[in-house]
């Protein structure tokens, strides 16, 4: 794309409605803008990221990287683009997914497109777009998993698909929540929300260590020639 091309696109600002294609175009002519998101064909253009939603995002990156690290079969994604429908781009916070079986893959332009099994989302509180419109939006596209950590009234919000309806997935007797999508991605929500990240990883290690999960990580490996 030449200079006068990048010059006669109009750049994104929120409110924007477009279409995917067009969203992307613009994006694309963007280089410098971090992060912006088509959501029910809206364009969303996020603000600079201040510490109460990155030191969340990191925290929830290293419980995700560690069942990665577990979990071969399993990837994980830090803030991708999600060519998810005709109306929705979204750049969720993180993303589980499978790498081989599931609903989503990888576009030859290094995108991934359809639906991962499971999305995180970091919010500010239960007004943001991530549980309206964005959750409308995973939910109707069949995200079977969506967590999103509220930052200014603190708490963790799991939801999982059942008969097209998000439910609340609901803490065990010890306090941890436990994915339905991932067996042993166990995540002890109010050590999380105490930034006690140490107890999250031991309690995460502890369902790692369960034969759920050794069951699912042989049912990931590919069959032996």
């Amino acid at each position: 794309m030449t200079t006068e091309q990048f010059v006669k696109l109009p750049p994104l600002e929120n409110g924007d409605r477009l279409s995917r294609a067009e969203f992307e175009r613009r994006y694309a002519a963007m280089p410098r803008l971090k992060k912006a998101e088509l959501i029910e064909g809206v364009v969303y253009v996020s603000s600079p990221v201040r510490v109460i939603h990155s030191q969340p995002h990191a925290d929830f990156m290293t419980w995700l990287g560690l069942y990665r690290a577990a979990t071969p079969g399993v990837a994980c994604y830090d803030n991708p683009t999600v060519r998810l429908d005709a109306d929705n781009e979204p750049q969720p916070d993180a993303v589980l997914r499978l790498e081989q079986g599931g609903t989503s893959s990888i576009s030859d332009d290094g995108y991934l497109e359809g639906v991962p099994e499971l999305v995180v989302e970091i919010a500010a509180s239960s007004a943001s777009y991530d549980l309206h419109d964005k959750l409308r939006a995973y939910r109707r596209n069949g995200v079977q998993e969506y967590a999103v950590w509220r930052t200014y009234n603190p708490q963790i919000d799991w939801f999982y698909l059942e008969a097209g309806e998000y439910r609340t997935l609901q803490a065990d007797s010890d306090g941890v929540l436990r994915s339905q999508q991932f067996p042993g991605l166990w995540l002890a929500g109010d050590r999380l929300l105490s930034n006690d990240l140490a107890t999250v990883l031991a309690v995460l290690q502890q369902g790692t260590a369960t034969p759920e999960h050794q069951a699912f990580v042989a049912a990931l490996q590919p069959p032996l020639l």
